[in-house]
């Protein structure tokens, strides 16, 4: 005779199951791809989603047109379903959690200009105190961060001041200050007047960097007209190209710090700052592994004597 309790876990695993095998379906528009990266058949897929639909006594999928589209009952259910799964998936972490951190994970997102100064010596502080916890860095825009934070992708982000989305919290962290870098010895130690710049050639960041458009604002704010030689997506090629030609670029001033061959030029009037702060959600579980790496990140800044936020 089955017991209660089993036919109640049953239940709940077919459930978690069909779950994932909508949410698939909905994420691709196509029973094909969504079977695959599901590794089951497609018949099987079509036969577990109308399964669910039965079960639920409505329609989730609209299967008339090219694409399958969530119905309007389908997307009130996938809300919720995708909801269920994230909360699932902390609890899990939650169970598993270490407390005396000598194992654990931490999954972080960052804007792309901290690559050039800030992920290295955390990394590197955070294998030193705790060699365990296994942190997973992936680059994306702000808004990348704050979605992925929200859908439970990241436990924490690192990017600037919001406005944020409702239901992301955001703790100060110090202020990210602009200026011009070049190699040593290239240009006097300044300031050097905004004006001046027309006479200097640029290698600047390409439009699709956030830190582009404040570099085309101040420009434009103070009547200057670049002379832009070259435009690049990667920091590091920036800096191995100031290094190694006449060339000046616009970058976060930390760059510089282990760089011996970079200098600071500071402008006048000076380019605009912006303050750097610690993202997570405000309802997420925080892991031993994230207080960890929270606590790491203020020492750092503190040790490394970055200004203060405004």
């Amino acid at each position: 005779m089955v017991s209660i309790d089993e036919v109640y876990s049953s239940t709940m695993a077919l459930e978690l199951r069909h779950l994932r095998y909508l949410l698939a379906v909905a994420d691709h528009g196509n029973f094909t791809r969504a079977a695959e990266e599901l590794h089951i058949s497609q018949p099987t897929l079509s036969q577990q989603i109308k399964q669910l639909e039965r079960t639920l006594g409505t329609q989730l999928l609209d299967r008339t047109g090219r694409t399958v589209r969530l119905t309007d009952a389908g997307q009130a259910y996938a809300h919720h379903a995708r909801r269920a799964l994230r909360d699932l998936a902390a609890a899990e972490r939650a169970v598993h959690d270490v407390q005396d951190l000598s194992r654990g994970q931490l999954r972080l997102g960052i804007t792309p200009t901290f690559t050039a100064y800030l992920v290295g010596p955390l990394a590197a502080g955070l294998h030193e105190r705790h060699p365990g916890i296994t942190l997973t860095v992936r680059e994306t825009s702000q808004d990348g961060i704050e979605t992925g934070l929200l859908t439970d992708e990241f436990d924490l982000g690192i990017a600037f001041r919001g406005p944020h989305p409702p239901g992301v919290t955001a703790t100060d962290l110090f202020t990210e200050t602009l200026t011009l870098v070049t190699g040593v010895g290239r240009l006097p130690a300044g300031p050097l007047p905004v004006r001046d710049l027309a006479e200097h050639r640029l290698a600047l960041l390409s439009g699709d960097f956030a830190t582009r458009g404040h570099i085309d604002d101040y420009f434009a704010r103070h009547r200057v007209s670049p002379r832009i030689a070259v435009e690049a997506n990667s920091i590091q090629a920036l800096t191995e190209v100031v290094q190694r030609t006449p060339l000046a670029t616009v970058l976060p001033d930390a760059v510089t710090h282990d760089h011996p061959r970079l200098a600071r030029i500071p402008l006048d009037p000076p380019l605009p700052t912006r303050t750097v702060t610690l993202l997570h959600r405000a309802d997420a579980y925080r892991s031993a592994a994230t207080r960890a790496f929270t606590a790491l990140v203020h020492d750092l800044v503190r040790a490394r004597g970055y200004p203060p936020a405004t």
